[in-house]
C-alpha cells in the first residue's frame, strides 16, 4: 500500500471507522485479484468452461483489452488435409477459464486452411488476421482479413497477398514496439526457406522490404522481441509429425536482420552434429500427390527434440516480475482418443541466459505454474 492509500485509510479510521473497515476489505480484495497463479498442464487436453476439449491448433495467443485470446485451426475429427478445417477463437480472463467465442469466418472460400494469426492495428483500429491456405495442395497462399472485434467475424480483404514468394507456407505475425508489423513465413516454392517481410502501415500488404535466409527445409517460423534483441525461431519440416522438431534460433538487433545463428533449443544434448548438404531436393507428400522442391544449400539437424512437438507461437504473458515469454507447440497425434482436434498443446516459459540473452535448453515439463499480473494485462504492448 503506498503513502497516499495509507493516509486515506488513517483519515477514514478517524472520521468513519465503519467505512474504514469496508475500505480496507475492498483494498485487500483488489490486491488479491491483481495477480492470479494458474497451473499449466501439458499432460492433458485443455478444456473450456463447458468441459469441452479446446480445439485451436497452429495459431497464437494474444492479449487484447484485458483478455487473452487463443486463435487456432479447429480440426475436429478430420485428417487436417481437408476443406473441413475452420478458424476458431477462445477467450479467457486468466489463462485458466476458457470460453469458446466462435469461428472467425462465417463463410470461407473452398480450400485447406492453417495457421491463423491475429494482431491489433493501433493506427486503423482494426484487428488483422493473416492466414495460410491452399486452394489446392500444395500451392499455398497468404490471406488477410480484418474485424472490429478480436472475436470477429473477420472480413477477407485479400485471398492472395503478393509476397516475395509465389507460394508462401507457414507464417506468423509480429508487431514491433513502434507499431510496425512483419510477416515471417516459409517460401514453399523456394525449398522452404524462411523470409521476413515488413508490412504496410495498415498491415494488409507487404511493403517490399524482405530478409531471406540461406537455409532450406524449414517451417513454423516465429519472430518476437525481448529487450533490444529480435529472436527468429523455426523448425524442420514437420507435417503433423508425432516426433516434433528441433528449433533453430537466430537473433538480430533489427527485425529485418541480419540474423546470426545461435544455439538450437528443443534439441537433446546427445543428438548428432548438424550435417551441411548441397544441391538437395525436398519432397512433400500430400493426399493429392507429391511435390518436389530444389534447394542449393542446407544444414540439416539430427532432429532429436526434447519435446515431441511442433512450434506455433511465443506468447508474452504479464507477471509481477515482468513479462514471461511462453513457447507454444502442437503435439501432433498425441490425443488419447486419436481425434486430431484433441491433440495436446505444449506450453512452457522460455529461459534466457543472463550473460548473452541466449535461449536456454527447454525441458519437457508436464506441469508448471505462472502468476499472471491481471492489472498489467490491459497493456497490449507492455514491455
Amino acid at each position: 500500500m503506498d503513502a497516499r492509500l495509507s493516509n486515506l485509510s488513517d483519515r477514514l479510521r478517524r472520521f468513519a471507522p465503519g467505512l474504514a473497515v469496508l475500505w480496507l476489505v475492498i483494498l485487500a480484495v483488489s490486491c488479491r485479484e491483481r495477480v492470479r497463479t494458474v497451473t499449466i498442464d501439458n499432460a492433458a487436453p485443455r478444456r473450456d468452461v463447458n468441459g469441452q476439449i479446446i480445439d485451436a491448433h497452429d495459431g497464437c495467443l494474444q492479449l487484447f483489452g484485458g483478455r487473452f485470446y487463443l486463435y487456432g485451426t479447429a480440426y475436429g475429427t478430420n485428417s487436417g488435409y481437408t476443406q473441413a478445417n475452420r478458424y476458431r477463437v477462445y477467450s479467457s480472463p486468466d489463462l485458466e477459464h476458457w470460453t469458446l467465442a466462435g469461428d472467425l469466418f462465417p463463410q470461407q472460400p473452398a480450400g485447406v486452411y492453417y495457421r491463423p494469426y491475429v494482431v491489433y492495428n493501433s493506427f486503423t483500429f482494426k484487428y488483422v488476421l493473416w492466414y495460410n491456405w491452399n486452394p489446392d495442395q500444395w500451392h499455398g497462399c497468404a490471406g488477410v482479413a480484418i474485424s472490429d472485434r478480436p472475436t470477429g467475424p473477420f472480413t477477407i480483404v485479400n485471398t492472395n497477398v503478393s509476397l516475395s514468394s509465389a507460394h508462401p507456407g507457414d507464417g506468423s505475425l509480429f508487431v514491433d514496439d513502434d507499431g510496425t508489423a512483419y510477416y515471417t513465413y516459409t517460401a514453399t516454392d523456394q525449398g522452404y526457406n524462411v523470409r521476413v517481410e515488413r508490412l504496410t502501415p495498415d498491415y494488409l500488404r507487404s511493403a517490399g522490404d524482405v530478409y531471406r535466409f540461406d537455409a532450406f527445409g524449414f517451417e513454423s517460423p516465429v519472430l518476437f522481441r525481448r529487450g533490444s534483441l529480435y529472436y527468429l525461431l523455426f523448425g524442420r519440416l514437420c507435417a503433423f509429425c508425432p516426433g516434433g522438431s528441433e528449433i533453430s534460433v537466430h537473433a538480430a538487433v533489427s527485425p529485418l536482420g541480419p540474423f546470426e545463428k545461435w544455439t538450437d533449443f528443443n534439441r537433446r544434448t546427445d543428438a548428432a552434429a548438424p550435417v551441411a548438404l548441397s544441391n538437395q531436393t525436398y519432397t512433400v507428400n500430400g493426399p493429392n500427390g507429391s511435390y518436389t522442391y530444389s534447394a542449393t544449400n542446407n544444414t540439416t539437424q539430427a532432429n532429436a527434440p526434447v519435446v515431441p512437438a511442433q512450434e506455433t507461437w511465443v506468447a508474452k504473458i504479464p507477471t509481477p516480475g515482468g513479462p514471461v515469454f511462453m513457447w507454444m507447440a502442437d503435439r501432433w497425434q498425441s490425443a488419447p482418443d486419436g481425434v486430431k482436434g484433441h491433440d495436446l498443446q505444449f506450453w512452457t516459459p522460455l529461459q534466457f541466459s543472463s550473460s548473452d540473452q541466449a535461449i536456454l535448453p527447454v525441458e519437457n515439463t508436464a506441469q508448471w505454474s505462472i502468476t499472471v499480473d491481471l492489472q498489467n494485462r490491459d497493456q497490449q504492448n507492455f514491455r
